[in-house]
């Protein structure tokens, strides 16, 4: 546990917020970790890490990521720290505590491993937009994923994950003066306040769809009828269904006010993650290994999306919530159950040898 500690306190020390140095700071630390280990490690363009490890049978693919949500000079106001059972600091938790637990349960599965490939990516916080071609190079022909994120609030395991898609709505109106010619003016403000309650009618709980309007914006000055607004759009669905339905529903999308046009841009940047049949004997095969560690492991979902839905989408049984537990992820209490770890690395271990994943 010393050495786990000592490992997790030096990674989140290093900010590492998508986009700055310090996500290829931790894929370089990391790195030479894996190196120690037997791997023959490259970090590519984009700061992303591939990792490749001998073994017997067919391959396996970790998947885990360097970057958080924190931004530079976090740590001044909640640094790394250690109390009651619990290791506290940005990033701690998503992910830097399950890469700590990645690299014990590649030492602990020892020369029993099946052949594994690790990847890290440096984007995954933004949607893993530069990272997914490198993804599904690293998927290809692997038996089984295994993505190395937190398990659900309760500690279960995650078979299924929401698709996510980010969606731009622009409207455009016309430019008046609010006091002398109001009546020339189209408010695209006005518009947009009427599609977004079109938008947040889309939401439909008993389907597992959520559509949130985050960010609005619009207008010049207090003085003016503005003629552009926006609104950024969160969308997320259970089933690829209704990925299809969804869209449709924006895209049909119309005017209120005469005057004013829409323009809808984005899209989806992962897909749902759904159980299938070999992902559910992936659960299982883990569910038993669980029982034998004392843990009674279930079958969990999660609204927030991994790069686990990008390795399913190609048709490889993914297994998600495999890293450490704790809470508190991209909120300030952010923090590690320094109990589990040496036992959620013992569960991942087991599954890197077994020959029936």
């Amino acid at each position: 546990m010393e050495r786990a500690l000592t490992l997790l306190r030096e990674l989140v020390e290093i900010e590492s917020p998508t986009y700055s140095p310090g996500v290829r700071a931790v894929a370089e630390r990391v790195a030479r970790e894996l190196q120690a280990l037997g791997a023959r490690v490259d970090v590519l363009e984009g700061d992303h890490l591939v990792a490749q490890l001998d073994g017997r049978g067919e391959p396996l693919l970790l998947l885990g990521h360097t970057d958080t949500v924190w931004p530079l000079g976090t740590l001044e106001r909640m640094p790394f720290r250690v109390g009651g059972g619990r290791a506290y600091g940005p990033g701690a938790y998503d992910m830097k505590g399950c890469l700590v637990l990645l690299l014990e349960a590649i030492r602990l599965a020892g020369d029993g491993r099946r052949p594994l490939r690790v990847f890290l990516t440096a984007d995954e916080e933004m949607g893993s937009r530069s990272g997914r071609p490198h993804i599904e190079r690293a998927a290809a022909g692997v038996a089984a994923a295994l993505v190395v994120e937190p398990p659900t609030p309760d500690g279960h395991l995650k078979t299924a994950r929401k698709g996510l898609a980010r969606f731009r709505l622009a409207v455009t109106g016309r430019a008046a003066h609010a006091g002398t010619h109001r009546e020339h003016g189209v408010s695209a403000i006005e518009e947009l306040a009427h599609q977004v309650l079109a938008l947040q009618a889309l939401n439909d709980e008993r389907r597992g769809v959520s559509v949130n309007v985050g960010v609005v914006r619009g207008g010049t000055s207090e003085n003016v009828v503005p003629a552009e607004a926006e609104a950024l759009v969160d969308v997320r669905v259970a089933t690829r269904r209704d990925m299809a339905r969804v869209e449709r529903a924006l895209r049909a999308l119309r005017p209120a006010l005469a005057g004013t046009t829409l323009e809808l841009g984005g899209g989806w940047t992962r897909p749902p993650l759904e159980p299938t049949p070999t992902s559910r004997r992936l659960f299982e095969a883990a569910r038993e290994h669980g029982r034998a560690l004392g843990l009674e492991l279930e079958a969990g979902s999660s609204g927030g999306g991994s790069d686990g839905n990008l390795v399913a989408a190609l048709g490889v049984p993914v297994l998600d919530g495999l890293g450490v537990e704790g809470g508190g992820a991209h909120a300030p209490d952010e923090h590690v159950l320094l109990a589990s770890l040496p036992v959620r690395a013992r569960l991942l271990a087991a599954l890197l040898c077994s020959p029936g994943v």
